[in-house]
């Protein structure tokens, strides 16, 4: 029999604020954390608007010296899973470390880190480049910080698998602890990749949205979306094996019943047409949790604002759901905090088991006008309170990557 996999844990940081109560209470209120972008100098790009994190301070989570040698998407990461493990209330001196593992996706990983370096060896030589450009640059190293900030031995890898990274992460977690393999898994997602580079490339590959108006940019499943908004910040659960979380006195937020992992193997960009591996993997991440479709309460889409995604996504839901597809509320939630890339599905788990905890529907903001294509319940504009009992989170990701949860109210 396999072993049951809780929520215990939760820590964010996004363009709505750090923590997981935050975030959620603001995604309840319909709030936008999309603005025009301020770090950087976008005046020359035909995207100007993001999903910055704006309010985050380092200093409450890290060391000045830890700072100065961690890029952003690093510190994102260690800041979230401070506050899931303080949730979770761990006390690692009374579990045991070596049953315990970290699996942390990112999309891009230390891109800041390796643009400003580049600006150093072009202006200064290569005798000014850091010593810490390689271990602040790899995807890995925000996994590797955490271990090494907790002690803890088991299981640990970084998924990289575009913006499937972070729902693989939990997804992967939560079978290795199923199979015994741990007994406690960290698990999430981070990103920082708002910067002149990668906002300049997906420029180039006309994906994001070119609306200067930022209250609107972002608008899935509406007739009038042209493009996504880009996000950054992490994401970060504490899941662990029922029994372990009992015998210490956990707070069950939620539990993992299913995970679907599917490949369109169609186009390097481009979702396969009529949502075909989308499809798939729904279905197998049902499979796994052993439901039937109309068990599902809820599915929080992937929902990028994008043409293709968002009409080939609903296409899936009703391969998979049929007739229940029109009943069945769907919404994005990238409609508020943009597009984290690899941290987007961290994001939304985390979202999908605060919506099975409160009964609550989030809602897709920005949608005035209707799609023939979309023809779905996308709960527009306005959340509501709702019975819910099983939920699913979908993620999608250039080179055809597809990851479905499964999440069930506990």
């Amino acid at each position: 029999m396999n072993r049951r996999v809780v929520i215990t844990g939760m820590g964010t940081v996004s363009s709505l604020g750090c923590g997981a109560d935050q975030l959620w209470q603001s995604i309840k209120q319909g709030k936008s954390g999309i603005h025009r972008i301020e770090r950087i100098d976008v005046s020359d790009l035909p995207t100007q608007v993001g999903a910055e994190v704006r309010e985050f301070d380092p200093n409450q989570f890290l060391e000045k010296k830890e700072i100065k040698r961690m890029d952003r998407f690093a510190q994102y990461a260690m800041a979230a899973t401070q506050m899931a493990v303080e949730q979770a209330n761990i006390d690692f001196a009374k579990v045991n470390k070596e049953r315990i593992g970290v699996m942390i996706g990112t999309g891009i990983g230390g891109i800041e880190t390796i643009e400003n370096q580049h600006s150093v060896l072009l202006e200064k030589g290569t005798s000014r480049i850091s010593p810490f450009l390689v271990p602040m640059m790899l995807p890995n190293i925000a996994a590797g910080l955490i271990a090494i900030k907790y002690g803890v031995k088991g299981f640990t890898e970084c998924t990289v698998s575009a913006c499937a990274s972070s729902t693989n992460a939990i997804g992967d977690a939560y079978k290795i602890i199923q199979r015994n393999a741990a007994d406690m898994m960290i698990a999430g997602g981070t990103e920082a990749a708002i910067t002149r580079l990668a906002l300049a490339g997906f420029c180039a590959m006309k994906a994001m949205t070119t609306n200067l108006d930022a209250a609107t940019a972002s608008r899935p499943f509406d007739l009038k979306r042209d493009g996504f908004v880009l996000g950054e910040g992490a994401g970060t659960l504490i899941i662990e094996e029922l029994n372990h979380a009992l015998q210490r006195g956990a707070k069950i937020i939620a539990e993992i019943v299913g995970y679907g992992c599917t490949n369109d193997a169609y186009h390097i960009t481009a979702p396969a047409e009529g949502g075909d591996g989308a499809a798939q993997c729904m279905k197998l991440a049902i499979e796994d949790a052993g439901i039937k479709p109309y068990d599902i309460s809820y599915i929080n889409a992937h929902g990028t604002s994008t043409q293709l995604n968002d009409k080939n996504e609903t296409d899936a839901i009703k391969a998979v759901f049929q007739k229940y597809a029109y009943d069945l509320p769907i919404s994005s939630t990238k409609s508020m905090t943009g597009h984290l890339l690899g941290a987007a599905g961290a994001i939304e788990a985390i979202i999908t088991a605060s919506a099975l905890q409160d009964g609550f529907l989030p809602p897709t903001i920005n949608y005035n006008t209707p799609d023939q294509g979309c023809d779905l319940y996308y709960v527009p504009n306005e959340g509501k309170k709702a019975t819910l009992s099983y939920a699913l989170s979908n993620s999608f990701g250039f080179g055809g990557h597809n990851a479905t949860l499964v999440l069930k109210a506990f």
